[in-house]
């Protein structure tokens, strides 16, 4: 009997998607964008940031391709452009040099920077574009739904909870989580590279 869905797969997204758009990295500049802001307003605004990613992220994975193509843009060349903005990102994650993006006026934070670029840009598109190329049938495609889900419900987890969180890791905490992201993000980003360069090679590009 043929699974309902590819756990492997389910995996795979889920971890890449949670490694790029880093749930715990958020926390603190979540907390940074929404400082002053009642209980009430910030729990909205981590819903509406939420919501405006997983929009995002979605009509880039069912539209992605018809954009690339009426731009005449290959996959590969997004592959390997947004590997190397995730490495420029996973770089200032290692050495602790990202800046601290600050709240425009009359800008809704929720949607700029939180919802994108912050948690869906490039890396997050590009991955899910990839991961959308290897859907083959229903199991494949539930696996991919699911990965997007369940990332999109932790990120939710972590700016909902985003004081409790700050309160338990501690400043060292979320330095040390979000190190470790940025070592892990930057072997990501090699392999988005190198996966588009294979693809030239291959004259898929």
């Amino acid at each position: 009997m043929n699974a309902v869905v590819n756990v492997t797969l389910l995996a795979e997204v889920f971890i890449t998607l949670f490694v790029i758009m880093d749930p715990p990295g958020t926390v603190p500049i979540f907390l940074a964008l929404t400082s002053g802001q009642s209980p009430t307003v910030r729990r909205r605004a981590a819903w509406q940031a939420v919501s405006v990613s997983f929009v995002v992220i979605v009509l880039f994975a069912v539209f992605g391709r018809q954009l690339l193509a009426y731009l005449s843009v290959s996959l590969p060349a997004l592959q390997a452009a947004g590997g190397l903005l995730l490495l420029l990102v996973a770089l200032e994650l290692l050495t602790g040099k990202e800046a601290e993006p600050s709240a425009a006026v009359d800008v809704n934070v929720a949607m700029v920077p939180l919802g994108t670029p912050l948690l869906a840009g490039p890396g997050a598109i590009v991955a899910t574009m990839v991961f959308v190329e290897r859907v083959d049938g229903a199991p494949a495609l539930i696996a991919v739904v699911a990965g997007i889900v369940g990332v999109h419900a932790v990120l939710w987890l972590s700016m909902r909870f985003s004081v409790a969180i700050l309160r338990l890791l501690g400043d060292s905490g979320v330095t040390l989580v979000t190190r470790i992201s940025g070592l892990l993000l930057s072997a990501i980003a090699v392999q988005l590279v190198a996966d588009a360069v294979r693809a030239f090679v291959a004259g898929q590009g």
